[in-house]
């Protein structure tokens, strides 16, 4: 007879959906369950204290759960986005350098320079370089007015 009891006082009541939506409704308000509260709900619903209690622990450890995937989504999302965004700047910082080094080895042939121009001779517009800078930007002008320019090329 004591094994019966003892059996029947463990096994676990499953809560009336009633019962579940007032301890939801209870769990917006309040995330954290007060000793009074936990009387009056368990007056009003018809449980043990001790198991609006754990229904409460439980809940905001689900809560926590779902809130830290939904972080973990945005976050996995943001990551995608960054990632593909450095690769179409990594495309574009490559079709750009290709561009200025075919704009400087025109700039070079039409200067009649043996030699194709390297980065160290039209690198800067410091003092004394004014006369490269407006040489520069009118053959870069006749450059792209003969069609060799890019300004209609697409970055994508």
């Amino acid at each position: 007879m004591e094994n019966c009891q003892s059996q029947s006082r463990n096994k676990k009541k499953r809560l009336t959906q009633e019962q579940v939506r007032q301890l939801e409704k209870c769990f917006t308000v309040n995330k954290k369950l007060e000793p009074d509260l936990k009387l009056q709900l368990s007056n009003q619903l018809g449980l043990p204290q001790r198991q609006v209690a754990v229904w409460f622990q439980n809940k905001r450890a689900r809560s926590k759960t779902q809130s830290l995937e939904v972080q973990q989504c945005t976050l996995q999302s943001k990551l995608e986005a960054a990632l593909s965004d450095k690769a179409k700047l990594e495309h574009q910082v490559e079709f750009l350098q290709d561009e200025l080094k075919r704009t400087r080895n025109q700039l070079a042939l039409f200067t009649n320079q043996d030699s194709p121009v390297n980065n160290s001779n039209l690198g800067s517009c410091e003092e004394g370089h004014d006369d490269q800078v407006v040489v520069f930007d009118e053959l870069y002008a006749c450059f792209v007015s003969n069609g060799h320019g890019s300004s209609s090329t697409s970055w994508v």
